[in-house]
């Protein structure tokens, strides 16, 4: 499958920059574009991309690389333990700064019976009828018309697809329009990071040399739920923690056995009920300490336009943990959040046993001034302060007759938080070519909830990291029905064109 290269007439052969023009200029050479670049997408979108999968990993890696090449891109692949991933790369003049930009071209997994359309690899377009259903419309509307409103679906369309399509068409307008870009480009392209990313830090490390760059600019997430351009200084990071405890072996009959054999489920149960505070705080001594929001970070938090009734309207919920007052805050400080437990049988499989063991799987985000192992230790002191003895793994024969109360612990560590000051060079320039094009400033999140693994950047290059989410904040990602807005598409392809013919100044 060949990547799809627009048919562009040059409107114009000459453009001053000037901040009163540029922004007209700009978004008339993106509308006369719009249905090239959006076959451009539909393309793209039709290549399964699932990063458990060998082939669907080298059929993209392919194309992208192809494209990019067709772009007067230099391409390298970058080979790790496991999954490659691929660098392009376009200077343009050495006395320009470099900008890095990083997005993935993985997707989750789908289930093909759950998607409203025949096939999530085939994209669709959508607009929502009378009932406020969305249901299938032919691409031919978009001959005639284009509604902002309406979505294109099929996995990977927002997350994270949607935004290098997006890039290519803003290369491609700025190119056929003889317009400058006032950066030097690279892009670095991930293939597995919906699985954690896991061969990332090493091949940052490993690679350094080729990633040197001024500043990097992540092309994923979603946009504040307002739809105005948004602009995320840092992301939480992740690690991951599965707790097992023990009763008998085998799972036993309730009726000759309760009340006898202790059970691991009520014990998994009071110790998991012992991290936290009644109203959701982590219980934990020192799992917030060194944690601190400035008053610029609280005055940024505060401007962040959230309608939280309207929100808890819409998720279907009243109370909330009271780690901090209000959402933007919350997400400001490490996390300790059961994401799983299991137990012997529930529903129509429900036996009348007691288990014989209890797991919970737990995921702690961490913020930038939180370190990884020292929650990791704080968590297994705490295990061992309610009387367990914590194994790495399952109890032998004789553990079970010796000791009381035991718990099997471990630990994942995926990458760490990542955290840009908001005034940066680098935040003032990206927050200059936002407010060139849409007249009004960008909303400024210190930290965004989610995880993305750019840390391995940060640290090995040292270079300062922004995200610039660019899709609708109801997309669908991980889900049935992924889309994207076609007004988002739109006006992802503008913000790329502002930023990369924006002058950046230290």
């Amino acid at each position: 499958m060949k990547p799809c290269l627009l048919s562009l007439s040059i409107l114009f052969t000459t453009l001053s920059f000037a901040q009163s023009s540029n922004k007209a200029q700009l978004e008339k050479l993106t509308d006369n574009h719009l249905n090239t670049s959006i076959e451009l997408l539909k393309d793209w979108l039709s290549l399964p991309n699932n990063g458990l999968k060998e082939e669907h990993v080298q059929h993209n890696l392919d194309y992208a690389k192809e494209a990019f090449e067709s772009r007067r891109f230099g391409t390298k692949i970058l080979t790790t333990d496991a999954t490659p991933l691929l660098l392009a790369e376009r200077p343009t003049q050495k006395k320009l700064p470099t900008l890095l930009l990083y997005a993935h071209a993985d997707g989750q997994a789908v289930e093909p019976e759950r998607w409203n359309q025949p096939n999530p690899y085939e994209p669709v377009l959508k607009k929502k009828n009378e009932s406020g259903d969305w249901e299938i419309i032919p691409w031919s509307n978009l001959e005639d018309s284009f509604n902002p409103d309406w979505r294109v679906y099929g996995r990977s369309s927002s997350d994270d697809k949607g935004p290098i399509a997006m890039l290519w068409s803003a290369l491609d307008i700025l190119d056929e329009s003889k317009l400058d870009t006032k950066v030097n480009l690279k892009v670095i392209i991930d293939f597995e990071e919906e699985l954690g990313s896991p061969n990332l830090p090493d091949a940052v490390k490993k690679y350094k040399k080729e990633l040197t760059a001024d500043m990097l600019v992540i092309i994923d997430g979603p946009q504040h739920a307002s739809n105005q351009p948004t602009l995320s200084f840092g992301a939480r990071g992740i690690q991951t923690l599965t707790l097992t405890t023990f009763g008998a072996k085998g799972s036993q009959h309730s009726g000759h056995y309760g009340n006898y054999i202790t059970n691991p489920a009520r014990q998994l149960s009071q110790l998991l009920a012992s991290f936290y505070t009644e109203d959701g705080r982590v219980a934990i001594p020192g799992y917030y300490d060194g944690v601190s929001i400035s008053d610029s970070e609280m005055q940024a938090l505060k401007a962040v336009p959230d309608d939280e009734v309207q929100l808890k309207k819409d998720l279907g919920f009243i109370t909330q943990d009271s780690v901090a007052s209000f959402l933007k805050a919350s997400i400001q400080y490490p996390s300790l959040n059961i994401r799983g437990m299991r137990s012997g049988w529930v529903g129509d499989e429900a036996r009348t046993i007691v288990p014989e063991m209890a797991t919970a799987e737990l995921d702690i985000r961490l913020v930038k001034s939180s370190q990884p192992a020292t929650l990791i230790q704080l968590v297994k002191t705490h295990i061992e302060n309610q009387g367990y003895t914590v194994l790495d793994k399952a109890p032998t024969d004789e553990q079970r007759q010796n000791l009381k109360k035991v718990v099997q612990m471990n630990h994942t560590f995926s990458y760490d938080a990542f955290k840009t000051d908001i005034d940066s060079p680098v935040g003032v320039w990206l927050t200059r070519a936002l407010e060139g094009v849409f007249d009004t400033s960008p909303i400024l999140i210190p930290t965004s909830g989610g995880s993305i693994p750019i840390s391995p950047f940060v640290s090995a290059l040292g270079v300062p990291a922004v995200t610039v989410p660019l899709v609708n904040n109801d997309n669908n990602q991980h889900s049935p029905d992924e889309n994207l807005r076609l007004g988002h598409y739109r006006d992802g392809i503008l913000s790329l064109m502002a930023i990369l013919t924006q002058e950046y100044k230290k």
